[in-house]
């Protein structure tokens, strides 16, 4: 079994800041890629940035200089650190995992729940 668990999400001012943290656990082998996703109501969830086991990373345009991404493989934990928050920013973000579970050849991406950020204007 294999959890992802993110926190950090909540209300914030235009301008302000928030800090997301994803943590995965469970019978885990190794890890490539994490990753955060974001869905408004009624569009298609989207890519806002994501980084391999090696650093490196990739970010959406619009969030680009105003986010970052990092992760802890000791801890199986991302993290999306978020500046200069905008209205438009406001989502469910979604953690996502590209792992190989111990015991297993192949990798599969897991998903964690979500958490909602909302900036206010």
């Amino acid at each position: 079994q294999v959890q992802l668990v993110e926190s950090g999400g909540g209300l914030v001012q235009a301008g302000g800041s928030l800090r997301l943290s994803c943590a995965a656990s469970g019978s885990i082998f190794s890890i490539n890629v994490m990753g955060w996703y974001r869905q408004v109501p009624g569009k298609q969830r989207e890519l806002v940035a994501a980084i391999t086991s090696g650093g490196s990373t990739n970010f959406a345009d619009s969030v680009k200089g105003r986010f970052t991404i990092s992760r802890d493989n000791a801890k199986n934990t991302v993290y999306l650190q978020m500046n200069s928050l905008k209205p438009e920013d406001t989502a469910v973000y979604y953690c996502n995992a590209d792992l190989v579970r111990a015991g297993w050849s192949s990798g599969m991406r897991y998903w964690g729940k979500g958490t909602l950020v909302t900036v206010s204007s």
